[in-house]
């Protein structure tokens, strides 16, 4: 995303980006990045939460309005949660019970039984023509 940021950008449409990876983010250099200090995947807003959601996009108006230099980042005021657990928490296999990652072991082989159905008819369709 960031690097397709940077190619309109060039070419003169402006962009302001959301995320929640900021070293990855600003290392690519976005000319407008609002960093929100959320689980990956949770940058435009908290799930469910509209007031959180609506929150984030009027700072990214905001931002596209007023950054005053190529590079700005700016964070969300919001938070994730009161405490900072969540960030020992997340993803962190350590810490999620084994029938989660059972749970979790068989969406992720569904998933992939898709992708390789999807793969194995590209590469059919790819020798019939």
């Amino acid at each position: 995303m960031s690097l397709t940021a940077r190619y309109l950008e060039a070419h003169g449409i402006p962009t302001v980006i959301l995320g929640s990876a900021k070293d990855i983010v600003e290392h690519c250099g976005v000319p407008r990045f609002v960093f929100s200090d959320f689980p990956l995947g949770n940058s435009a807003g908290k799930p469910d939460d509209l007031d959180s959601q609506t929150a984030t996009l009027e700072l990214a108006f905001r931002m596209l309005e007023t950054a005053p230099a190529p590079r700005t980042t700016i964070q969300s005021p919001q938070r994730w949660s009161a405490s900072s657990d969540w960030k020992l928490d997340f993803q962190n296999v350590d810490r999620i019970a084994d029938a989660e990652i059972k749970k979790r072991r068989v969406e992720f082989d569904k998933i992939k039984a898709i992708g390789q159905k999807v793969r194995d008819q590209a590469l059919s369709n790819q020798t019939k023509n």
